[in-house]
């Protein structure tokens, strides 16, 4: 775990692009907070991979987002059931239900439901903070570590070298 938070705090850093990092916490919410074995975690699987997202900051925010999901779990399935019993929806989530690929897609269980349309509604302010708070990461607490005394030490230090290498 130790080696994955230097991977992140490097990736933090380093030349990647705060929009790629950020898109990666933003979708592994989705994919933490849903079921894993869910049809539209395909989806987003496939989005990490075909938008170059920087999968190290996918992996890391994804165990976060599981952690959290179990917390969250009754509010998804007390949201979820407020939709599913929702009197407008009733004809819908009967098509749906009746249709092979929406059954499969298991929108009727109340925690996918709650937990992926919170997710979708969480999904952009999550990118936009996200996105603001790495590039003032950058602007301020790097530069300022970098030119602390303490961060020259620890570059010539063979600890740090080394817990370097392991993180590679």
């Amino acid at each position: 775990m130790l080696t994955q938070i230097i991977k992140f705090i490097r990736v933090l850093g380093s030349e990647a692009s705060p929009i790629q990092i950020s898109m990666g916490i933003a979708l592994a919410m989705i994919v933490g907070f849903t079921p894993l074995w869910s049809l539209h975690n395909l989806v987003v699987i496939f989005l990490l991979i075909i938008l170059r997202i920087n999968i190290g900051s996918f992996l890391l925010a994804w165990v976060f987002f599981s952690g959290v999901a179990y917390l969250l779990d009754p509010l998804f399935h007390s949201f979820g059931l407020s939709i599913l019993q929702h009197e407008a929806l009733h004809g819908t989530w009967t098509d749906m239900y009746n249709s092979t690929f929406w059954r499969v897609a298991h929108f009727n269980n109340t925690i996918v439901m709650g937990s992926l349309v919170i997710s979708l509604l969480a999904f952009i302010p999550l990118v936009l903070l996200m996105n603001i708070l790495i590039k003032r990461y950058r602007t301020h607490i790097l530069t300022y570590i970098k030119k602390s005394k303490i961060a020259t030490f620890l570059q010539s230090s063979k600890l740090v070298t080394r817990l370097s290498s392991m993180a590679e």
